[in-house]
């Protein structure tokens, strides 16, 4: 018997797989899911022209037919999944159609139970764009500015680590958030994806005190929702330093991660030219080119970096400030300050 559940009533217990096409499940996805796709995308073309061109009967039939022949490499897959998780298979498409229906139906049937998750992507993106705001008003920000470089991703790693809740917009965006911030990331996320992780970060916490870092509301190709970025200003804000030296090895740390981070470095140094003379512009792709890239960051964050933050740091009273030598000992000193000052304990 197949057995439907909303995915709020799924996802604290479940492991959810995306029986939709490799490319819709890149673009949009319930986030961790994994993708047991059963076309493929040339595939899933196949089948919507026949639907279209001819009738949904003719579009089932050779759903079927390819469908079929992947069904033992199916069965290996979740049973792989039975055996190293303890939690509940739920299986979702686009709208909790056919191919969720079909895939969770037949396993069920031979007692690999699979729960269908009711609607689809379609109504769980319904639920994130609802209940968004709902734990937006839940919560109280804590939230860590500083010049490039000063580490407030490393402490806001080190915060999570140490057990505190955070909202990490740059890795939820997968981009670091300034004009270079892509460099050695990849691809970036979705809006659909980024604010899908947004939820999963929000929906985690515990209590209603949150770390997040200062950021403008476009974080790469993501936009931060208008109305997390508008509480975000009456929060606790936290201002954190650090010398020089300790920033350019931040920024080492970062941004030489791959192979092409020459490269990728090069191209995107030409994005500062509303910024940055031609000469500067050359400058630095030479000591890009010369693998300094420590002259490179220095001379980023002292003419560029640094005076266009400072003009919005101005805008904040800050509860603490800190310098940052080591992250893991900042972290702990904000943690410290958090129980004293903040919840009086």
């Amino acid at each position: 018997m197949l057995i439907t559940r909303s995915y709020e009533k799924l996802k604290k217990h479940s492991l959810f797989i995306d029986v939709r096409s490799p490319k819709e499940h890149k673009d949009e996805r319930i986030i961790d899911s994994i993708n047991i796709p059963l076309f493929t995308d040339k595939e899933r073309a196949i089948v919507g022209t026949a639907y279209k061109q001819k009738s949904s009967t003719e579009a089932r039939r050779l759903g079927v037919e390819i469908v079929s022949k992947k069904l033992p490499d199916f069965f290996e897959q979740i049973n792989e999944l039975l055996s190293t998780s303890e939690k509940q298979i739920a299986a979702y498409c686009a709208r909790g159609g056919y191919r969720s229906t079909f895939f969770a139906s037949a396993f069920s049937s031979i007692g690999m139970n699979i729960i269908k998750v009711d609607g689809g992507y379609k109504k769980y993106r319904k639920y994130i764009y609802e209940n968004l705001p709902n734990l937006n008003e839940k919560m109280n920000y804590i939230v860590i500015h500083g010049n490039t470089g000063v580490g407030k991703t490393e402490i806001l790693k080190e915060l999570e680590k140490q057990g505190e809740k955070i909202l990490d917009f740059e890795g939820a965006a997968n981009h670091r958030g300034s004009l270079l911030g892509g460099i050695g990331l990849g691809e970036q996320s979705t809006q659909k994806n980024f604010e899908s992780k947004v939820f999963n970060y929000m929906d985690n916490a515990l209590d209603d005190y949150i770390f997040v870092e200062a950021e403008s509301r476009r974080v790469g190709k993501a936009a931060i929702p208008k109305f997390i970025h508008e509480k975000m200003k009456f929060g606790i804000h936290i201002y954190v330093d650090a010398d020089i030296e300790k920033r350019i090895e931040v920024l080492r740390e970062d941004y030489i991660q791959n192979e092409h981070w020459k490269e990728e470095s090069i191209n995107s140094i030409d994005r500062l030219k509303k910024y940055v003379s031609k000469e500067k512009i050359k400058s630095l792709k030479d000591k890009v080119s010369e693998n300094d890239f420590d002259f490179v960051a220095k001379e980023l964050m002292i003419n560029y970096y640094d005076s266009m933050y400072q003009n919005k740091s101005k805008e904040y009273e800050y509860h603490l400030k800190l310098k940052n030598i080591d992250s893991s000992k900042t972290a702990e000193e904000i943690i410290n300050w958090k129980n004293n000052i903040i919840l009086g304990k």
